[in-house]
């Protein structure tokens, strides 16, 4: 029983690890090109002074970028380094996962080319990316970031073009072995829950009109999926959940999950992370209330 247990544990957790590990390694890489190639100049043009279209664009910025919630963590605390405030930068770190051509089109497939879906995941998404990113403006006026002065170094390596692509595959390299015990222990545990906490569990908790979604929040934590193929198993779950509670799921675990959330532990304070992790709570669950309303 036990073997058999462990075994099924083994294959989730590769199966994670095989999902995720591309989209961490397009992650790392463009945390490699940013560090080289784009100034603090460059950024201080993009990215406004007022807090609020700071954020705005960030959230829309974080749009095109094809990043799943682990790849998104490295390519955050890189444009920190360079000079994005907090609040851009978590706007842009919550909605890049969700909000791009990718996951957008994939949840479109998922549930029947439904593009209700696409429409409540993006916006539901968008406005708690918003509301955070302007709540965080106010809380904190410094980066929250962990080690600042290790994320100044190797700033140039050689003047030419090559030397620069030499500098961003050493940093990609560099990030990819950072991030990646991370990675390695998220799906670890992501996988050990999911063979010894039965699913079957939280659905039996979850059916009320609110519990089934705290239900399933909990569950796209445990689950710890990447938001690229996170709608084919909310679709699964549509006979059995309402749409708001899929919706909720489809949202909150492409925020946090196991993965991520021990990614950003090791990029930015402890205690920011907790507020971090209530807010997304709160605004998901809240917004996800109100789509069951529509």
């Amino acid at each position: 029983m036990f073997s058999q247990s462990f075994l099924q544990m083994n294959t989730i957790f590769i199966s994670i690890l095989i999902e995720s590990l591309p989209f961490v390694l397009l992650g790392v890489i463009i945390s490699g090109v940013i560090q080289m190639f784009i100034t603090e100049e460059m950024i201080a043009k993009v990215i406004p002074k007022n807090r609020f279209l700071a954020v705005l664009s960030a959230t829309i910025i974080g749009a095109l970028f094809p990043a799943c919630e682990c790849g998104i963590v490295p390519i955050t605390r890189r444009l920190m380094a360079k000079g994005v405030p907090l609040h851009a930068a978590i706007s842009f770190m919550l909605t890049g996962p969700i909000i791009n051509p990718i996951v957008l089109f994939s949840t479109y497939i998922a549930f029947g080319n439904s593009w209700r879906m696409v429409l409540y995941r993006g916006g539901l998404s968008f406005v708690v990316a918003l509301i955070i990113g302007f709540i965080l403006s106010y809380q904190f006026k410094d980066s929250q970031l962990r080690n600042e002065a290790h994320d100044h170094h190797h700033h140039d390596h050689g003047r030419g073009f090559i030397g620069k692509m030499k500098g961003t595959l050493q940093h990609s390299i560099d990030e990819f072995f950072s991030v990646g015990k991370f990675l390695i222990l998220g799906a670890f545990i992501a996988a050990a829950m999911q063979t010894f906490l039965k699913t079957s569990t939280l659905t039996a908790i979850g059916h009320g009109d609110y519990s089934s979604n705290i239900v399933m929040m909990a569950l796209s934590y445990i689950l710890s999926l990447c938001s690229e193929a996170d709608a084919f198993v909310a679709a699964s779950f549509q006979s059995t959940f309402s749409l708001n509670s899929l919706v909720a799921f489809l949202v909150f675990g492409a925020m946090f999950d196991i993965k991520n959330t021990l990614m950003m532990l090791s990029a930015f304070k402890s205690k920011f992370v907790l507020y971090l992790f209530i807010y997304v709570s709160i605004f998901v669950f809240l917004g996800s209330v109100v789509i069951g309303f529509l």
